[in-house]
């Protein structure tokens, strides 16, 4: 025990029941390394995409850019309470552990469950099929409809398999092979193509501010606080809409919001790997910080450089909700296209290294409590849980098999979607249930360890995690009330893991981070 105690880092509590494994997790992040995770998997291809239905919701472009900032607000508010958190408890598996801690080990354990069958692999999935998406600008040989195995209908579910889906799957498995040949290759990855895809961000940024800026665009075209000066209705957007005037409004804002919510996601990655950071008391939170604040600051300005190019019922009505590529196309002509192809190609592959590399450590250190298969809790010769990565590139992959079955109405064609996208929008709720718990656990472990270390404490303690909070659970409300079915069927998900947990649970041998802490 003397020996673990000697490689404990600052920052961490007292030796634990996972001292043998912060043993054998490499510590091989540094500042930049960490940074580059909160960024790379934060930035995928939602900030390109998702502006074109939060914009036919709220009806102006004042009111567009409010859903990114207070999505962005939410996000560093967020961010400053996990910093402390990460600081605290610096373990694989990160919420997991905090949840796992403040709580029970059935609220950490839903949280990988729910992470596992659906938000982390559900994510990558749709990050892959958003890059094969836009490969397939460049050769008609990648396309949805170009099938190698045609649909096979099972009711309103489909199976198939098109180029499109061959070349996410073999994005996946890329990208889970580097990763099990040791963190040096997965932070290298990483850190490349976090770098370039940030500064391609900024370069379209000033595209569009620069030279894009025009007086037939939504800046001087549209009133920006009045949407309904801009011929937009509540009920045509919600036709179950109860509510009218202002309160219609601030409802279909809080939906709004989820597109921006769910692009700014994932910066909670990179407290999975706080096994393998170094000088994890400092290193975390800055890596938050720094990382969040850059990202909300480049979605903002992406957000305002759309507003100020095109029109807003061209922003409203982008084909397939390419907001993004219309900008260019209009900055830039026909190669604006290509241009934004290549961009989001580099920007979905950076963020699909980031969520497979830190996902894979929250099963790992389940797996390490007995909560999941003991084999997932393995490492390999690199020191890197490969079974782990592999079993999220696995069922990720599979993710991307099955469709959703709709007819047109109008040609009676069959018209195919992604079962992923459909699971992502039912979790969207429960999801942001475990991100209040993580906040609200700040609280909770002040209070009943006010005594254990604490490298970094939350600004604005306790108003910050308190603002975040409320303005969470409004917004869980709202989509409760907005889309109770999609927001049950979510909850329904999350619990289906309550049952694996009680059969796991009694193998399972969890200890406390602060054991030495609590006496």
């Amino acid at each position: 025990m003397g020996d673990e105690k000697r490689d404990v880092p600052r920052g961490e509590a007292s030796a634990c029941a996972q001292g043998q494994q912060i043993e054998a997790l490499a510590r091989g992040l540094g500042p930049f390394d960490a940074t580059m995770i909160v960024i790379g998997s934060m930035i995928g291809s939602g900030i390109f995409i998702v502006s074109a239905e939060s914009a036919r919701l709220v009806g102006a472009p004042g009111w567009l850019l409010a859903a990114w900032a207070l999505a962005g607000a939410l996000t560093i508010t967020g961010a400053l309470c996990c910093a402390e958190l990460a600081a605290m408890m610096p373990r694989a598996g990160g919420q997991y552990v905090f949840l796992r801690e403040a709580y029970h080990p059935a609220i950490g354990f839903l949280f990988g469950w729910s992470l596992f069958i659906v938000i982390q692999t559900g994510t990558i999935a749709a990050v892959a099929v958003a890059f094969a998406n836009f490969l397939g600008v460049f050769t008609d040989k990648v396309s949805p409809t170009r099938y190698l195995i045609e649909p096979i209908h099972l009711g309103p579910y489909a199976l198939s398999f098109s180029t499109q889906q061959m070349v996410a799957v073999a994005l996946i498995a890329l990208l889970t092979w580097t990763n099990t040949r040791g963190l040096e290759i997965g932070k290298l990855v990483q850190n490349v193509f976090t770098f370039t895809k940030t500064a391609a961000l900024a370069g379209l940024i000033l595209v569009g501010l620069v030279f894009g800026w025009n007086t037939a665009s939504a800046a001087y075209t549209s009133d920006w606080w009045d949407p309904w000066a801009n011929g937009w209705s509540p009920q045509a957007v919600q036709p179950s809409l109860q509510a009218s005037g202002v309160l219609a409004l601030l409802m279909l804002l809080g939906r709004a919001m989820t597109g921006p919510l769910f692009a700014q996601s994932a910066w909670n990655n990179v407290t999975f790997t706080g096994s393998e950071t170094r000088d994890p008391g400092r290193t975390l939170p800055r890596a938050l910080l720094y990382g969040c604040a850059t990202v909300v600051a480049l979605y903002l300005l992406a957000n305002l450089s759309y507003v100020v190019v095109l029109p807003f019922d061209a922003i409203q009505r982008a084909p397939q909700g390419r907001v993004a590529t219309a900008a260019m196309q209009a900055v830039l002509g026909a190669p604006g296209q290509f241009i934004m192809a290549a961009a989001i190609m580099i920007s979905t592959f950076g963020c699909n290294n980031g969520l497979i590399l830190a996902g894979a450590r929250v099963y790992y250190a389940m797996a390490r409590d007995g909560l999941f298969f003991s084999r997932v809790g393995e490492l390999n010769a690199r020191r890197v849980p490969a079974a782990a990565l592999i079993a999220q590139g696995a069922w990720a992959s599979i993710l991307t098999l099955p469709r959703t079955v709709a007819v047109d109405t109008r040609t009676g064609a069959m018209q195919y979607g992604n079962v992923y996208t459909q699971l992502l929008e039912y979790i969207i709720a429960a999801d942001l249930i475990f991100y209040v718990l993580m906040v609200g656990a700040v609280i909770r472990l002040r209070r009943r360890l006010p005594e254990a270390p604490r490298p970094y404490r939350t600004r604005g303690y306790p108003f910050v995690p308190l603002i975040y909070m409320v303005l969470a659970t409004l917004l869980i409300c709202d989509l409760i009330y907005l889309a109770p079915t999609t927001s049950g069927i979510g909850f329904l998900l999350v619990m289906t893991g309550l049952p694996v947990y009680l059969i796991w649970q009694k193998r399972a041998a969890p200890r406390s981070v602060f054991e030495a802490a609590e006496g």
